[in-house]
């Protein structure tokens, strides 16, 4: 695997981490995501810790994933379903 360490930063405070060299334009846009969702709780929301905004931010994200994981999972299932039906009618056909 070709691993590369790189340096991100995340509400000012640098992380290093080493990642495959395939999946460093997707950790930047991440971490840009991330930083752009604190500023934008600390503009609008009061917060005693900085950490405030970091759980806000993770409860978004993880929910937006979970909600993505349910809309794969009906789409999947609705996709078998439609198959299937599209193979009963073909194999009715001489």
């Amino acid at each position: 695997m070709d691993d590369i360490t790189i340096t991100i930063s995340i509400m000012d405070r640098p992380y290093k981490l080493t990642i495959a060299r395939n999946d460093e334009e997707r950790v930047r846009k991440a971490v840009s995501l991330i930083n752009e969702r604190v500023k934008l709780y600390a503009k609008h929301y009061a917060f005693k810790e900085p950490h405030d905004l970091l759980a806000m931010t993770a409860l978004q994200f993880a929910t937006t994933a979970l909600k993505y994981e349910s809309d794969l999972a009906y789409n999947g299932q609705h996709l078998e379903q439609k198959l299937n039906e599209l193979n009963a009618l073909l194999s009715e056909q001489p």
